[in-house]
């Protein structure tokens, strides 16, 4: 695996680190130094240092650094010297470090090199502004349209493409939907073309579905749709080669989604946010006894439940937390 550093002046390495961790788990053969105000070169050679000693593997290093041409560069290039397999990249920010990531973990074969070359482009496609007209014009002049943009004339009704059933990759239930942790993790992992969230309250929010295009990854698409209209795209063998990536905002769409004869074997249980009368089963799962009864019947129906905020993790077990969850709620009446 390709050793990590992320260095910097000042703290920003410590917080780019803690981000992307914050959407990865925590993360093996990946350093983050600093460059204190009273440190010169040698106190982050020597950090830079330690922290490759600490990786399993010291073929394949990649740093990120901050600024090119600063004392982290500087220490950094010094010690490519001899190791024509490591590689360095400036202009250290989130998307960057966030595509490096994701690179090591979806292709275990990836050299530092490799990785090097995949993060240029998401990182400089991070840069965005709101509105769009302050971007300056040969950036949005360069800009090109993704794939997915691409007008497409319309496949007629009743054309069956591939095997003509839509192939449902993964489903998750979270009250924050399209988010860090599914982009990044739950993305890359699964290798859906198009991810879907099912919720006619979400349907019906310009605002909300705008902001789950945008959210949405490179190379994936984005939609909301009710669940009748789940269901048609479900018969439609027009979506015969489309793998999709469900995403629930609660436990009852995801069973009036399977009861209405979407072919969804197993539910990755994500978050489910806190309001006004749920209890918290776990530090990110807060129920009300709708949703408890709802898992039960699921549970009935011999849905499997995968019970993780990211693929890092280890799963918990669903019965612990429902039996906590009805005993919290047993003290509530």
């Amino acid at each position: 695996m390709v050793g990590i550093v992320l260095a910097s002046h000042g703290g920003f390495a410590d917080g780019i680190a803690e981000s992307a961790q914050m959407l990865f788990g925590p993360q093996d053969n990946f350093a983050h130094v600093i460059l204190k105000p009273s440190e010169g070169p040698d106190d982050i050679k020597g950090k830079m240092n330690e922290a490759i000693a600490s990786f399993a593997d010291q073929e394949e290093v990649l740093f990120l650094v901050d600024l090119w041409g600063g004392t982290p560069f500087n220490q950094a290039n010094g010690l490519l010297d001899g190791h024509d397999k490591w590689a360095i990249v400036s202009g250290l920010n989130l998307p960057m470090v966030v595509e490096a990531l994701t690179q090591r973990m979806i292709n275990d074969k990836a050299t530092a090199q490799d990785i090097a070359t995949a993060i240029i482009k998401p990182a400089k496609d991070g840069i965005k502004t709101k509105p769009e007209s302050l971007m300056p014009a040969e950036e949005k002049a360069a800009a090109p349209a993704s794939a997915a943009d691409a007008p497409k004339e319309a496949i007629p009704e009743g054309t069956v493409l591939g095997d003509g059933h839509i192939k449902i990759v993964g489903a998750r239930i979270d009250s924050r939907l399209l988010h860090g942790q599914v982009a990044t993790g739950w993305i890359p992992s699964l290798h859906p073309d198009r991810v879907i969230v099912v919720s006619d309250k979400v349907a019906k929010d310009d605002l909300r579905k705008s902001m789950i295009r945008e959210a949405a990854p490179s190379g994936t698409v984005a939609h909301t749709v009710p669940l009748e209209k789940m269901k048609e795209i479900s018969e439609d063998p027009r979506f015969g080669t489309t793998h999709a990536f469900l995403l629930f905002e609660n436990p009852e769409d995801a069973l009036q989604t399977i009861k209405n004869g979407v072919d969804i074997k197993s539910l990755n249980v994500g978050s489910m946010s806190y309001s006004k009368g749920k209890v918290n089963a776990n530090t990110v799962l807060s129920m009300d006894q709708t949703d408890v009864d709802t898992f039960r019947e699921l549970e009935k129906m011999g849905i499997k439940f995968d019970v993780r905020k990211v693929p890092s993790d280890n799963p918990e077990n669903m019965d612990s937390i429902l039996k906590k969850a009805q005993s919290l709620l047993d003290e509530q009446k």
